[in-house]
């Protein structure tokens, strides 16, 4: 008899870590696979490595990793 997984997250928080991922805009696009994006509380350096963003798009980010890009810029 196999026993159920554990969720990966919990009430919108990493079981691992305890961070949440949240929404932020790209300002602007850094060297070696970084950028500024806007967060609640100012603008933060964020990877990008892992995803194809561009200034104005909307991306999820977890532990100051972009994990998906939410909405590309118009």
């Amino acid at each position: 008899m196999t026993q159920p997984q554990p969720p990966d997250c919990y009430e919108d928080v990493c079981i691992t870590c305890s961070d949440q991922a949240v929404q932020v805009t790209v300002l602007r696009m850094l060297e070696e696979g970084l950028a500024i994006v806007h967060t609640e509380g100012g603008p933060e350096q964020v990877s990008v490595a892992l995803v194809d963003a561009g200034p104005g798009d909307v991306l999820l980010v977890h532990a100051k990793e972009a994990i998906a890009v939410v909405e590309r810029a118009s």
